[in-house]
């Protein structure tokens, strides 16, 4: 009974359940948009020359490929797969630390910054599969879900859906204490781990800051409910442990550059139609170098304010935070804090591989390219110059 009814309360919010993925699969593979994607990436001059063809020459091979699939459990496994092979062909190796140190039964809010759209959340699962514990549901804007087929597909892999479009302050209001109920439901009720963007949207200027507002959001349920209750226990029921992700490269760093240009020399940035899906792509299939993902410690001190919390936050993810020879080579690079830069782990290949990168980087855009590097370091020692 007490199941039914948190379906049917964040039946529009939560990840597919076990019993739905047979049919949300069914609908992917007649799904016209999502097998013209396919097509676009897999088989380009077929789908520009007998689309049709090509529509159903992948309609086949999803049917094929997603046979047996009758859980979101073995539709993560086929994930798996395809982690292991980007992997192999697009890092140069991916460590983990911190993992050992949080108990595998326990459930926790993972709160961390946010460089690649999909990816930063498919390493913390693909480290917690590795090691034999339960992935998170994860939570992602309803601004990047831009069609049906992008919104199956996502919830089928545990995603969730923060609601950014809501119109007013009465509907986001409800969104907002919707989305808390949620999160704190998986946490506290389900012993399910949520990861969840510190702030929204990437950090495209490379600057790591935990948003106060996201931690009002998350204890808005708590204290809904329990009204004597304090800030502290809000806080610490959620069991929240910052993590840190860090790419040596990052396959979108020039689309960034541009944004940041663009931002800086007029005003705004307006995105093209899909240019979310692109990043996406781009960043699975790019080169991404070395990734580093740190786990840090449960927040469990006496909290009293969301301003308290975000500070933990944002110190533990740069603490954790690993810093490649591409950002030690772009803060020297960039002049700003000689005294910062630690060369000590920079040989040939590293200077000579960031070298050529930085000269595919337009002239104009070279300082904005540099900064997303640059930053990290400069965040950390308190030596950012602009916010």
């Amino acid at each position: 009974m007490t199941q039914k009814v948190t379906q049917d309360l964040y039946e529009n919010i939560r990840p597919y359940h076990d019993d739905e993925v047979v049919t949300v699969l069914a609908r992917l593979a007649q799904d016209t948009e999502f097998l013209d994607a396919i097509t676009h990436y897999r088989l380009p001059r077929l789908a520009r020359h007998a689309p049709w063809l090509a529509r159903a020459l992948a309609g086949i091979a999803v049917k094929r490929q997603m046979r047996g699939v009758d859980s979101v459990g073995k539709l993560q496994e086929h994930i798996a797969y395809y982690m292991r092979r980007m992997l192999a062909t697009s890092t140069d190796g991916f460590e983990v630390t911190g993992l050992d140190k949080l108990d595998p039964d326990t459930a926790y809010l993972f709160i961390g910054n946010h460089r690649d759209i999909t990816l930063d959340p498919a390493f913390v699962n693909y480290a917690l599969y590795q090691a034999d514990r339960n992935t998170v549901r994860i939570a992602i804007g309803d601004n990047l879900l831009q069609k049906p087929y992008v919104t199956d597909l996502m919830r089928l892999n545990k995603s969730f859906i923060v609601p950014r479009s809501a119109k007013g302050k009465r509907a986001m209001l409800a969104a907002y204490q919707a989305l808390s109920g949620y999160i704190r439901h998986s946490i506290c009720v389900d012993n399910h781990s949520v990861w969840l963007a510190q702030r929204e949207g990437r950090a495209k200027n490379g600057i790591d800051r935990a948003d106060p507002a996201i931690i009002k959001m998350l204890t808005m349920a708590h204290r809904q409910q329990h009204k004597e209750s304090s800030f502290a226990d809000a806080i610490r029921e959620l069991r929240l442990v910052p993590v840190s992700i860090s790419y040596e490269y990052d396959p979108c760093d020039l689309q960034k550059a541009c944004e940041l240009y663009a931002l800086h020399t007029e005003g705004r940035y307006e995105k093209v139609e899909f240019e979310d899906i692109r990043s996406i792509v781009s960043g699975i299939t790019g080169n991404k170098g070395r990734i580093h993902l740190n786990f840090g410690h449960m927040l469990d001190a006496d909290f009293e304010t969301p301003d308290q919390v975000a500070e933990e936050i944002t110190r533990q993810v740069l603490n954790g935070y690993h810093l490649f020879p591409s950002h030690e080579l772009a803060l020297e690079a960039s002049g700003l804090a000689p005294d910062l830069v630690d060369l000590s782990e920079v040989n040939d290949s590293d200077r000579e591989r960031f070298a050529r990168r930085l000269e595919s980087v337009p002239e104009h855009l070279r300082n904005w390219w540099l900064a997303q590097y640059a930053n990290p370091a400069l965040n950390r020692a308190g030596r950012l110059q602009d916010s």
